[in-house]
């Protein structure tokens, strides 16, 4: 008969829990970065056409400083009983780089019969 010594019968537990104790795998963290949601503005709604737009001396632009474009000005519909619009007076508007051509924003009717400012941009 053979003998064992009972030493030896424990040794394969030890290795595995041997195996077992080593430092934690390394986990990979990803940092996920979302911007905010953009609330657009609805667009100013007035329920009548805006008066005729004002007349506007446009000064000189202003000098030494990057080229800018005169913004002309418009009427903006507040909606308060007794004054509904008020006029934005014009401005110069500093053109991005490689932009020339300021197109004004204007008032549209628009099939229901409101009327809709549709802002300036560059073109």
């Amino acid at each position: 008969m053979i003998r064992l010594n009972h030493a030896w019968l424990g040794l394969p537990g030890l290795l595995v829990l041997a195996a077992c104790g080593g430092p934690p795998p390394p986990q990979n963290t990803a940092v996920i970065v979302q911007p905010p949601p953009t609330v657009e503005a609805a667009p100013a709604a007035a329920p009548m056409p805006p008066p005729p737009p004002h007349a506007e001396l446009v000064p000189p632009p202003p000098p030494g400083g990057p080229p800018s474009v005169w913004q002309p000005g418009h009427w903006e519909y507040t909606g308060e009983p007794g004054q509904s619009w008020r006029w934005m007076g014009g401005q110069y508007v500093q053109a991005p780089p490689g932009e020339t051509t300021w197109v004004p924003g204007r008032w549209s009717q628009q099939p229901s019969g409101g009327w809709v400012w549709l802002d300036g941009h560059w073109a």
